[in-house]
This record gives C-alpha cells, sequence and structure tokens, in this order.
C-alpha cells in the first residue's frame, strides 16, 4: 500500500512538472512563430482637389497601399513621381482618386479645356450664378474675388384677393339696375353699375350712440409688410465685375485700358455692378426667382451680402426680422399716447445728412442702396 502511493504521489509530481515546462517554455523561451505579410505597393493619388487643367505637383498627391493583384499598370507607383509630377489634369481629379495615366496629359497644351478657363473652378455638382449688386449689397465693395459670404433678403408683403389676385382693399361700386332686356331682345343679362369706386370697408357699431356706420380706410392702398431672413451662408464669391472677353484670359487677368481727357492710359476698373456667386443648383434657382422679382418695378426686394471669414464653416439659425421680431427682441416699447408733445411736432426723420466732403452738399442715403 504505501508503495503504491509514492507511485501516486511521483506520477503527480512529474506531471505537474511537465505542464509548468511547458508553460515556461512557450510563454519565455519559444518564440512566436512571425507570420509573413504579404508586400503591398504603393500608388499615388490626389491629397486634394486638383481642377481641370491644374498643374499636378506634389504638395498635391499622396500614397495608398493596395495588393498588388490589385495593381494596374495605368497606375503611378511611388517610385513613378517623376513620370507623374508636372503633368496636366485632363479634368478634375477629387480628393482620394487614384490617378491614372488617361486622366492626366503631358502638358497644359495639351489637355484641350471646352469653355472659358475659369469654369474649371468650379467644384463638380456646383454652378456659378450672376445677380445684380451695389456698393451697399457688397458691404462698402468690401466683398472681392474668393470671398466667403452670406446672402440676406428683404420682403415686402400685402394682402390680396385670392379670386382677383390684387391688392386689398377692393374698389366697391353700386348696383344701379339688373334684369332681362325689353321682350323680344337677347335673353342675356344687364347690368348697369354706378360710378362708386371706392375702397372696402367694414361695417362697426358706435359702442355711446348704439348706431352702425360704415368705416373706410384712409389710405387708398394697404401698408406692407417688411421681412428680412438670410437665404444662403458661406457662399463662395467667383468674381466680382464682369469677366474678360478675351477667349486666353483667366479670372486674374487685368482689366482692359481706356484713354483719359489727356489721352493717358488708365485702367477700366469702375465698380462692380453685379457678382458672381459659386452656389448649388437648387439655390441658383432660388436667387433666379430672387432676381426677377427684385428687377420688377413695383417690388421693394433688396438682396445684401455681409462677409465672412473663410475659415468659419458653421451654419447658424437665424430667425428672420419682423418688426414684430425687433420690438420683442430688443425691448422696443410702443410710445404711449400722452396728453402733452413736442413742438414743433415731427412727422418725419431727416432723409438726408451732410457730406463731409462738402458742407454745402447733402447726401441722400437712399443713393448708397441704389447708386
Amino acid at each position: 500500500m504505501r508503495r503504491g502511493r509514492t507511485l501516486i504521489f511521483v506520477f503527480l509530481i512529474i506531471v505537474i512538472m511537465g505542464v509548468v515546462g511547458f508553460v515556461v517554455y512557450t510563454q519565455y523561451i519559444a518564440k512566436p512563430a512571425v507570420v509573413e505579410q504579404p508586400p503591398f505597393t504603393e500608388v499615388y493619388i490626389a491629397a486634394q482637389p486638383i481642377p481641370q487643367g491644374g498643374t499636378i505637383t506634389a504638395d498635391l498627391l499622396t500614397t495608398i497601399k493596395i495588393a498588388p493583384e490589385n495593381v494596374v499598370e495605368v497606375m503611378y507607383a511611388i517610385t513613378e513621381q517623376g513620370d507623374l509630377v508636372g503633368k496636366t489634369a485632363k479634368f478634375q481629379l477629387d480628393q482620394g482618386v487614384v490617378i491614372t495615366s488617361s486622366m492626366v496629359g503631358a502638358a497644359s497644351s495639351s489637355v484641350t479645356i471646352p469653355g472659358p478657363l475659369w469654369a474649371s473652378l468650379i467644384p463638380t455638382g456646383m454652378t456659378a450664378i450672376s445677380i445684380p449688386t451695389n456698393r451697399f449689397a457688397l458691404s462698402g465693395y468690401s466683398i472681392t474675388d474668393g470671398a466667403h459670404v452670406n446672402l440676406n433678403a428683404c420682403f415686402l408683403f400685402v394682402d390680396i384677393d385670392p379670386t382677383f389676385q390684387t391688392i386689398l382693399p377692393n374698389k366697391t361700386a353700386a348696383l344701379t339696375s339688373t334684369g332681362f332686356p325689353a321682350e323680344g331682345g337677347p335673353s342675356v343679362v344687364s347690368l348697369s353699375v354706378g360710378a362708386g369706386d371706392s375702397n372696402q370697408g367694414r361695417l362697426e357699431l358706435d359702442p355711446s350712440l348704439q348706431q352702425p356706420y360704415y368705416l373706410l380706410p384712409s389710405e387708398g392702398a394697404q401698408r406692407p409688410r417688411l421681412v428680412c431672413q438670410t437665404m444662403l451662408q458661406d457662399v463662395v464669391v467667383m468674381n466680382s465685375g464682369n469677366f474678360s472677353r478675351d477667349p486666353g484670359a483667366t479670372i486674374d487677368s487685368p482689366p482692359s485700358v481706356i484713354t483719359d481727357a489727356n489721352g493717358n492710359q488708365v485702367p477700366n476698373n469702375p465698380p462692380p455692378d453685379l457678382v458672381t456667386l459659386i452656389v448649388t443648383p437648387q439655390d441658383a434657382i432660388t436667387l433666379t426667382y430672387l432676381i426677377n422679382i427684385q428687377q420688377t418695378a413695383d417690388t421693394q426686394t433688396r438682396l445684401s451680402m455681409t462677409l465672412r471669414n473663410p475659415s468659419d464653416l458653421a451654419r447658424y439659425s437665424v430667425e428672420a426680422a419682423t418688426l414684430q421680431f425687433l420690438l420683442s427682441q430688443y425691448n422696443i416699447p410702443v410710445p404711449a399716447k400722452l396728453p402733452y408733445a413736442l413742438e414743433p411736432r415731427l412727422n418725419k426723420l431727416l432723409t438726408t445728412i451732410p457730406d463731409p466732403a462738402d458742407p454745402n452738399r447733402s447726401i441722400n442715403p437712399t443713393t448708397i442702396m441704389n447708386p
């Protein structure tokens, strides 16, 4: 019995020592097998958008690693940088696109770009549209080519008759006679309308006399209601003023020259009366609508732009400005009807201001908006 127990203990010790030895060997002595990674090939891609006709430089490129079986002959490997740098993009290359030999040309002269050269500056999916402008809308001409702006619009709203599609109040007239013509005549209804031609009013009851009376508006037309709102945010200005008509000119071409009264050649650089914006196709349709209603003689729609920092990419939620918004937002009280007043009476604010350059001359502020 004692000999059997000894054999069992010896066997257990041997098993434990074997397990400990195996663990020590696998954890500290044996080196893990190194799994060989398949070799990758680095090929060039566009590190940033490259415009059509743009020259490819080293700072416009970066590389990615792809499996050798996915590499084709038209790609440019990292060892072929000299074959790629200096060539010209045949069309717009978006960021991250793998560059192939079919996308580039040997030189700018070998790349045919249809249309004007500045069309390649318009990003894919965007479009350019020109809108009329002036000194006020361009923030004192501080907005120039490449600026980032917000576009604001102001409208005047009025109530109209939905059937007539005419401004309220309607005109009224009195019917003096109705009925059919004499016997034997054509069976049509004849109407005779009296010459009233007055604005439609409303019937009210005098609280003191308890007598009804017909109330007419004191003004012929209703007063429109003004509202202003930001329509577009972070819009890029492509160009201010006219583009050059020279087929070989670029967007940065110097302005043409004119001859002054003394026969000297001076740059022809008048203040811009329009500005070209890069917008989405939907925003272009919106601007087309605004331009058409702005150009109508009786429409008082105004477009203006505000200059913003080009690094500011945020979009802000703004509330439309109305008279009610101004009163509540800025805590403007409506003046009370007092039993006393200033003398002399003040019916309107000044419409002219002194000209700083000429004290004997006055400036109409409206000319800033409508030069």
